[in-house]
């Protein structure tokens, strides 16, 4: 990349974005093939009115922090290396949310997903970065500009096996995503 210039971490070469492209990092549950295809197999049931925007297939996650621009991306890899146990999710409430946003959220949100979520706020306090104030809501977003949408009569449940989290950059020019770093659960 012409006028790229790179920074190391822990043996990584981080690029650095040009200056013509805006990256906005976020810390997420990123699903298996298997969760997607799942998720994907269930929105695409969904009887739509309007033309909403889908979120592309490789997009579906569960955002846990949205950071924004951090320039700090090393000390950021570092920080956000906090004990995460594995565990399991129940996908299966289907939403409208404000905004005409679709989304399919957990039977119940799990109690190591509440101490992650927490875990990873006070990580991104102890670097002096904000962290939303509004009570988490964890959630799949499938479409934007939902303006009605009808739920399939059947019910579903997709189990998640969470093992680890994932910090992710989102290129706004391209809309591409990519992980930066994976935090796998503990074992044991």
């Amino acid at each position: 990349m012409p006028g790229a210039e790179t920074a190391s971490c822990m043996g990584h070469i981080i690029p650095r974005l040009e200056r013509t492209e805006e990256a906005r990092l976020f810390i997420a549950l990123w699903p298996d093939d298997a969760v997607r295809h799942s998720l994907v197999d269930y929105r695409d049931t969904w009887h739509w009115q309007g033309r909403p925007a889908r979120v592309r297939d490789d997009k579906l996650h569960i955002t846990l922090h949205f950071l924004g621009n951090v320039a700090r991306v090393p000390e950021l890899r570092a920080a956000l290396a906090v004990p995460c146990a594995a565990f399991d999710l129940v996908l299966g409430r289907p939403a409208l949310l404000s905004r005409g946003v679709a989304v399919i959220e957990p039977l119940t949100v799990p109690e190591e997903l509440r101490v992650l979520h927490a875990a990873l706020g006070e990580a991104l306090r102890g670097l002096g970065l904000p962290v939303e104030s509004r009570p988490f809501r964890p959630h799949i977003t499938l479409a934007r500009h939902a303006r009605q949408v009808g739920y399939p009569v059947r019910s579903l449940e997709i189990v998640w096996r969470v093992e680890g989290y994932v910090l992710m950059e989102s290129r706004l020019g391209s809309g591409e995503y990519r992980v930066l770093e994976r935090y796998p659960a503990d074992a044991g």
